[in-house]
C-alpha cells in the first residue's frame, strides 16, 4: 500500500489515508479523525510517493524492487528473482534514478546504477520516491528522479525478537530474525536475512522449436519445448546491526551497519542449447555499508551530520569444460569499491512563513576494476581494466516562503563537483496553493535544470571507455493536481489522489556505440525527450465492524522518444520509444481485512517493450505486454507465550507467460508458505 504526501493547508482536516493506515495498523478499526496543523514547509510543491509499513513488511521475502513494481509506477526491469533488477523512472535509464540510504547515496558508481534485487525490504523502514525535479532537493543528478530509502529505530522497551521461516516453490527458503532491545536512551537491532534456492522452475521456451516426426522421417509438426531455468541458484546473506542513543534533550545518536554475501549463478538464456553442467557463470558479492549520525533539535533549527563507509567487492567469472575436468576460464573480473562518506545539514525556521535549509555533501570513491584472463595477440595473458579514484561534492541553499495561508514558494540552488569538473549552478523552484478546503484540493508546480556526470565506466572502463564525454543535463517541469477528504456517509471512507503532468529534454545522452575497433565506446548522441502523466488514487473503506477494505492503484503514460540526429542515413532511431521503457503502465493493490485475517490482491501491467532503438516489431525486437496477479493470505494468532503469524502468498495467480528481458525466461505460477514467531517477552 501507498500514499503520497500531500502539502496540507493550514487548519485542514486531514481525515487522510494515513490516518486510515495508522488506524488500521494499531486497531484494525477505521476512525474519523480530526488534525489541526500546518503543512510540512519543507515539502512545498514536491511531488512524492511514501511508501508505509504495510507495503514494504507485507511479504517478507520481497526485495525493494518488488515493492517498487506492485505499489509504483516506475518501471522495474527485472532478470527474476536474486538476479539484476533496475527501474526506469520516467522514461529514463537505471543510472538517471538516485538512491540513498541514511543520506548516503548507494548507486555503484562504476555502472551508476543500483540493484534492487539485493535491498530485502526487511532491512528497509521507510521508503519514498521524489520524482523528477523533486530530486534536486536531496542530490543532483536524478534526471529520472530519487528513491531514498532509511532505516529507523525501532521504539520497544525490554527485549524483542521475531523469527519468520519461509518455505516456497522450487525448493525455496527464507529464513529472517530480528532481536531487539530498548530503554529510555538507548535502542538496539539485529537483523538477519539468507535466502537460497535452487530457482530452477519450469517454463515453456518459446525461442525454441521441436519436430514431430512420423514414421518415415517427415516432420508433421513442432512445438515449443519446456524446460527448466538453469544455471540460477542463489544463496544471499545480510546482516544489520543497529545503534542508537537518545539524550531525550534534542541530541540523537546513530550507527546502522549493513554486511552482504552473495553467491549467484548467472541463469542460462532461451536461446542456449549448451548442457549448464558444461558451464559455470557465476556473480559473487561483499559489501559493507556503515552510516553514523548525530541529529541536534531545537526549537527552530535543526543540524544533522552523517559519516559513511562502504566496500564492494564483486567477482564475476565465467568458465567453460573444454574436456573432461578440464575447464577453461573465459572471463575472470574483479572490482574493488571503496566510499567514504560525509554530510552535513542545517535547517531554520525564525518564523511560520520562512523555512531555511543548507547541505553539503562528499562522496570520495576509490575504484580498481580488471578482468584478470584477457588474451593478448602473443597469446599471453593481461590484466585490463582501471584504477582510479574520484570525489564527488554536492551542496544545496534552500529558502521555502508562504506569504498566505494558501500559498507556498521555494527556491532550491545546488551545485556539484565530479573529479575536477563543476557543473553548471543546478536552480530548481516550486509553487503550491490550496484551490478548495473541500476536498483539501492543491495544485502545484515546479521546475528545474539537473546534470548527470558520466559513471566511470563511462570514461574508463577498458576498452572503449571514452574520458571527453560530457555530462547529461536537461530542464524538466512538473504540474499536478491532488485532493483528499474523508466521510461518514454511506459508509467511512478516505479517499485521496493525484494526478501530475510532467516534461523533460534531456541533452548529450550517453550511449555506448560499436567502433570500427570491434568494441564499444560511450558517446553523447541523444536527445531524449521524457513526457507524459502519473496518477494515484487511495481509497479505504469500513463496511462494518471489524471489516477494513484499502484499495490503492497508479498510473503512468510514458513516452520517452530519441529527438536527437540521425548517426548514419541508416538509423531508425530517430522519433522512437527508447528500449525497454513500456509507455504505459499501473498497479493496483486490494486489501481485505477482518479480525485478525487479510487478504491482499496485487496486480501490475506492463504494456509493450522494444529492444532495439529501431522499434522494429520483431519476434526478437519486441516484448509483448503483460499482467501479473499475486495474492496472500494471512492469520494472526495471539498465544499466551507469543504471537503467531501464519501466511500462504501466491505469485503469478493465472500462470501468465511472460519475460521481463529479452531471452530471460520467467517462473509460472509459484507458492510461498511463512510462519512467523513473536515471543511476548
Amino acid at each position: 500500500m501507498i500514499m503520497n504526501v500531500n502539502l496540507k493547508p493550514i487548519l485542514s482536516i486531514t481525515c487522510a489515508l494515513a490516518v486510515a493506515l495508522s488506524s488500521f495498523a494499531a486497531e484494525r478499526d477505521l476512525k474519523e479523525v480530526v488534525v489541526w496543523g500546518r503543512r510540512p514547509m519543507k515539502e512545498i510543491g514536491v511531488q512524492k510517493t511514501t511508501f508505509d509499513s504495510l507495503a514494504l513488511k507485507e511479504n517478507i521475502a520481497l526485495s525493494m524492487a518488488d515493492i517498487l513494481t506492485f505499489n509504483s509506477s516506475v518501471f522495474v526491469k527485472s532478470y527474476g528473482r536474486a538476479t539484476l533488477s533496475t527501474v526506469a523512472f520516467r522514461g529514463t535509464s537505471p543510472s538517471h534514478t538516485q538512491v540513498t540510504w541514511n543520506g548516503m547515496r548507494i548507486n555503484n558508481p562504476m555502472l551508476g546504477m543500483t540493484d534492487f534485487s539485493t535491498i530485502p525490504s526487511f532491512f528497509i523502514d521507510r521508503a519514498s520516491l521524489l520524482h523528477g525535479t523533486s530530486s534536486v532537493n536531496e542530490t543532483g543528478g536524478g534526471l529520472g528522479g530519487l528513491v531514498k530509502l532509511s532505516t529507523a529505530p525501532d521504539v520497544v522497551r525490554g527485549f524483542q525478537a521475531q523469527y519468520v521461516q519461509g518455505i516456497g516453490s522450487f525448493s525455496t527458503f527464507d529464513e529472517f530474525l530480528r532481536l531487539g532491545y530498548g530503554n529510555d536512551h538507548w535502542q538496539f537491532s539485529t537483523r538477519a536475512v539468507y535466502s537460497s534456492s535452487p530457482n530452477d522452475y519450469k517454463y515453456v521456451n518459446h525461442d525454441k522449436k521441436v519436430n514431430i516426426y512420423d514414421d518415415d522421417k517427415n516432420i508433421i509438426g513442432q512445438y515449443h519445448p519446456t524446460e527448466r531455468n538453469r544455471s540460477g541458484a542463489f544463496k544471499d546473506f545480510h546482516v544489520m546491526q543497529e545503534v542508537y542513543y537518545n539524550t531525550n534533550c534534542g541530541d540523537r545518536f546513530g550507527l546502522s551497519a549493513w554486511y552482504i554475501d552473495s553467491n549467484r549463478e548467472l541463469p542460462m538464456l532461451t536461446t542456449d542449447y549448451g548442457d549448464e553442467r558444461d558451464f559455470e557463470n557465476r556473480q559473487r558479492e561483499h559489501t559493507f555499508r556503515g552510516v553514523m549520525s548525530w541529529d541536534h533539535s531545537r526549537e527552530s533549527w535543526k543540524t544533522t551530520v552523517r559519516g559513511g563507509y562502504i566496500h564492494t567487492h564483486m567477482a564475476y567469472d565465467y568458465r567453460r569444460e573444454v574436456a573432461e575436468d578440464l575447464w577453461a576460464d573465459m572471463t575472470r573480473s574483479r572490482s574493488r569499491v571503496n566510499t567514504f562518506f560525509g554530510q552535513a545539514e542545517g535547517e531554520y525556521a525564525p518564523t511560520r512563513k520562512w523555512y531555511f535549509n543548507a547541505g553539503v555533501s562528499a562522496h570520495q570513491h576509490f575504484v580498481r576494476s580488471e578482468d584478470k584472463n584477457v588474451i593478448q595477440q602473443n597469446g599471453d595473458k593481461a590484466i585490463v581494466g582501471y584504477d582510479k579514484g574520484r570525489i564527488e561534492l554536492s551542496g544545496s541553499v534552500s529558502a521555502k516562503w508562504q506569504p498566505v495561508d494558501h500559498i507556498g514558494l521555494s527556491a532550491v540552488l545546488r551545485e556539484e563537483m565530479f573529479g575536477d569538473r563543476w557543473a553548471p549552478l543546478i536552480p530548481a523552484f516550486f509553487v503550491d496553493g490550496l484551490l478548495s478546503r473541500r476536498g483539501n484540493v492543491m495544485v502545484k508546480a515546479s521546475v528545474s535544470k539537473n546534470h548527470k556526470f558520466p559513471t566511470l565506466n563511462d570514461m574508463y572502463f577498458q576498452p572503449g571507455g571514452n574520458p571527453d564525454l560530457k555530462s547529461e543535463q536537461g530542464w524538466t517541469y512538473d504540474a499536478g493536481l491532488s485532493f483528499d477528504t474523508a466521510g461518514k456517509n454511506p459508509l467511512p471512507f478516505t479517499l485521496s489522489g493525484e494526478v501530475t503532468w510532467f516534461d523533460s529534454r534531456i541533452d548529450d545522452w550517453i550511449i555506448w556505440l560499436p567502433t570500427p575497433k570491434g568494441f564499444f565506446s560511450p558517446r553523447n548522441v541523444k536527445t531524449v525527450h521524457a513526457y507524459g502523466i502519473e496518477a494515484r488514487l487511495n481509497l479505504a473503506v469500513k463496511p462494518a465492524e471489524d471489516w477494513l477494505v484499502d484499495i490503492n492503484g497508479s498510473y503512468s503514460w510514458t513516452p520517452s522518444i530519441n529527438d536527437g540526429e540521425k548517426m548514419s542515413p541508416a538509423d531508425q532511431s530517430v522519433g522512437k520509444q527508447l528500449p525497454y521503457v513500456p509507455k504505459r503502465s499501473a498497479s493496483l493493490t486490494g486489501r481485505l481485512t477482518w479480525k485478525s485475517w487479510s487478504f491482499l490482491y496485487k496486480w501490475v501491467y506492463y504494456s509493450e517493450r522494444y529492444t532495439m532503438s529501431s522499434n522494429d516489431y520483431t519476434l526478437s525486437g519486441h516484448l509483448p505486454e503483460y499482467y501479473m496477479s499475486n495474492i496472500s493470505l494471512e492469520k494472526l494468532l495471539s498465544l499466551k507465550p507469543l504471537d503467531l503469524q501464519l501466511k500462504l502468498a501466491v505469485n503469478n495467480l493465472f500462470n501468465e507467460d511472460y519475460l521481463s528481458v529479452l531471452s530471460r525466461p520467467m517462473p509460472g505460477i509459484n507458492f510461498e508458505f511463512f510462519i512467523g514467531l513473536t515471543p511476548k517477552f
